[in-house]
């Protein structure tokens, strides 16, 4: 156990190198000589003493036969990581592979540390976190939140200038939290800026990085090839796409327009005020209306023309509508009604499970790269890419979702193509949804109130600077009071076992008319998802959103490892696993100041047709809609968005329509208040 705990030691300060003392405790590895740099060798007797002096640890280094790094060290230690470049994904297969390929820890520890300092810093943590998440022997080490090793990723670099000024003259103890400003990357003058509370919020980036951690596409196939994983892919951003015009509509603004014309100028422009701490040079921004091009970057290894994902685009258009793919062996794999959204998942963001690479592409990814690189496709200018090109930092981009939005109409495209739920598919027999009540604290019925929130982070640990201690950062997020739901169920037959389905939607469009539900049903945002037991007669079902299937707590977004590291196996296994989930602060919309008109949608299923036969004894999975269960099968059998997720029957127009005896919907009110809440304790992570 003690070589796992020194493993972790690995992600604190990663520029400095690895015999610098380590952790609260001033551990100091000791390096076998030959695993120093060159530059340090000369010198690696004084290094040795130098900083083993205070040391509060000594870690003995194994010297061990280490494989060649190859390519892997063709990335410089300064340069950005993207794991949607081919060649930065290849090398990051090659580097999980050597550490998956590590008989024991003692082994993988000794590896990690001699490649810690020659590796590129974004690149190591990559796949020392994959490996960890996917070894048998360290499912129970806890990995750190990314922002804690690499808050540049997320923060204002003005705001790590004065991180740096205070952890030098301020000591240890004394240290307020640095506010980071809610209107920093752009002005109201913008009207892209009114979503920027969403789109730059700390967890909702942090959660699409850890997703990307979970459900790694390129790797070894027992590391990629998870259970749905291509469906969870476009479920998840799916939902992303839905509460982003949500929220859209709640500040004014129309559903997003997808990103249909490659070749036709950008409107959005974005200036992301972000520095990277491992290049020391500020991340490209992208002025209003410039036009995407061809790349042709040499040292990238990357040759792309728009009009490749144009033909990947068509192609995958035309295998949707003939309902059959090609794989690399000539043989048609029907897309059937089932397992056909996992494939056209693994087809467009390219996996190493895409049945046929060369033909259907890579264009998930390469519209992120080409956009990424809009602002120096040759390369000319020594650039390096935008924000949309690291999982990281993408969703900051108003880009983002025009992107998806597009991704997602090649998905409906197949949805679309599927035959329509029955009623007899949608009903529960001898089960009613007789009413639902949403309750606040406030005692106002049915109203969500949201506000402004203040919160607290820790950088201490990704800072390279002296001397050590606490920094803390202070940032605004949206955050609601916390409701429960109240649900009268009437069962007139025997004991029955369903699953609660939850969903949310505006009741309105962005004209202020009625939905239709073609529409409307794309709008729909789960918001939680778990079984019930249902005795004849009448059933209350009382649920706090505390506990919803798509989010994590606040604590597990920005975790401390030292403060709330869990005791007992079972607990520590998960701990990792449960890193992936969207942050509970932004499980509902904003809202309106004079309140917004949704609609709560509650379906009891049959859990008959929803039963996933395992057990989950032990395992994460209060964010199981997203993420899924570490190392089981995805948790619901129905199709994911299930009831949402296919058009309507004939004759159904609007979502009463739509409704069988175990749904209900309730009209709901987001009451939003501009205020702005104090911290309730300093540090909290």
């Amino acid at each position: 156990m003690e070589s796992k705990k020194h493993l972790l030691l690995l992600f604190d300060r990663p520029k400095e190198p690895v015999f610098m003392a380590k952790g609260k405790n001033k551990a100091v590895f000791n390096v076998p000589q030959n695993y120093l740099e060159d530059k340090y060798k000369p010198a690696a007797t004084q290094i040795v003493n130098r900083f083993g002096e205070d040391a509060g640890e000594k870690i003995n280094v194994s010297r061990i036969s280490l494989p060649p790094l190859g390519e892997i060290l063709e990335l410089k230690r300064n340069e950005n990581f993207s794991l949607f470049l081919p060649k930065h994904r290849r090398i990051a297969g090659k580097l999980i592979d050597i550490f998956l390929g590590m008989r024991n820890v003692e082994e993988l520890l000794s590896c990690a540390v001699y490649a810690r300092d020659r590796v590129n810093p974004y690149l190591f943590n990559y796949c020392l976190s994959v490996a960890l998440l996917h070894r048998p022997d360290t499912q129970d080490i806890d990995l750190p939140s990314f922002i804690s090793s690499f808050p540049d990723k997320y923060l204002d670099s003005q705001v790590l200038g004065e991180a740096r000024e205070q952890a030098t003259i301020v000591p240890d103890g004394s240290r307020t939290p640095i506010e980071i400003p809610k209107d920093y990357t752009a002005s109201d003058l913008e009207e892209e800026h009114r979503l920027a509370y969403f789109r730059e919020d700390l967890g909702i980036n942090l959660h699409h990085w850890h997703w990307h951690l979970v459900y790694p596409f390129e790797a070894a196939r027992v590391v990629v090839d998870k259970n749905r994983r291509g469906e969870l892919f476009y479920y998840m951003h799916q939902q992303i796409i839905a509460r982003y015009n949500f929220e859209r509509l709640c500040n004014d603004l129309k559903r997003v327009d997808r990103l249909v014309e490659l070749k036709s100028p950008i409107k959005e422009a974005y200036f992301p005020k972000l520095d990277s701490l491992v290049s020391s040079r500020a991340w490209p921004s992208r002025v209003a209306n410039q036009t995407l091009s061809n790349i042709r970057r040499e040292t990238d290894q990357i040759t792309q023309d728009i009009d490749d994902l144009i033909r990947w685009r068509d192609r995958i258009l035309e295998a949707i509508h003939s309902g059959v793919i090609r794989n690399e062996q000539g043989q048609e794999i029907p897309l059937t009604e089932n397992e056909g959204i996992d494939i056209l998942g693994n087809i467009m963001e390219s996996s190493i499970l895409s049945p046929n690479r060369a033909y259907y592409g890579d264009m998930h990814n390469m519209g992120h790269v080409l956009i990424s690189y809009i602002h120096d496709p040759d390369h000319r200018h020594l650039e390096t890419f935008g924000v949309m090109g690291d999982s990281a930092t993408a969703m900051r981009d108003p880009i983002f979702y025009r992107w998806h939005a597009f991704v997602d109409y090649i998905f409906q495209q197949f949805k679309n193509s599927l035959p329509t739920y029955t009623p007899q598919q949608l009903d529960f027999n001898e089960v009613t949804v007789q009413d639902i009540e949403l309750e606040t604290p406030n005692g106002r019925s049915n109203q969500i109130n949201t506000f402004w929130q203040q919160s607290d982070v820790d950088l201490s640990r990704g800072m390279d600077f002296q001397p050590r201690g606490s920094v803390f950062v202070r940032f605004t997020h949206l955050q609601h009071r916390n409701f429960n739901y109240k649900i009268t169920v009437n069962n007139t037959g025997g004991n029955k076992q369903g699953t609660c389905r939850i969903f949310i939607a505006p009741k309105f469009d962005e004209r202020g008319n009625p939905w239709t539900f073609r529409d409307q049903k794309n709008m729909f945002v789960e918001l939680d998802k778990f079984t019930v037991n249902l005795k004849q007669g009448t059933n209350t079902i009382n649920h706090s959103s505390t506990d919803s299937s798509v989010t994590i707590p606040f604590e597990r977004t920005f975790r401390n490892l030292d403060n709330e590291r869990p005791t007992g196996g079972d607990a520590l296994a998960q701990f990792n696993f449960c890193g992936c989930g969207w942050p509970q602060h932004m499980l509902v919309p904003k809202g309106k100041a004079e309140g917004y008109a949704c609609q709560l949608f509650v379906m009891i299923s049959d859990y008959e047709g929803d039963r996933i036969n395992q057990t989950t004894e032990g395992a994460c999975n209060d964010a199981g809609s997203y993420c899924g269960i570490k190392d089981k099968l995805y948790p619901d059998r129905r199709s994911m968005g299930y009831p949402f997720d296919r058009l309507p029957r004939q004759g159904v127009s609007t979502l009463q329509e739509f409704l069988t005896g175990n749904m209900r919907i309730r009209d709901i009110n987001i009451q939003f208040e501009n205020r702005t809440f104090k911290p309730r304790q300093t540090g909290v992570n």
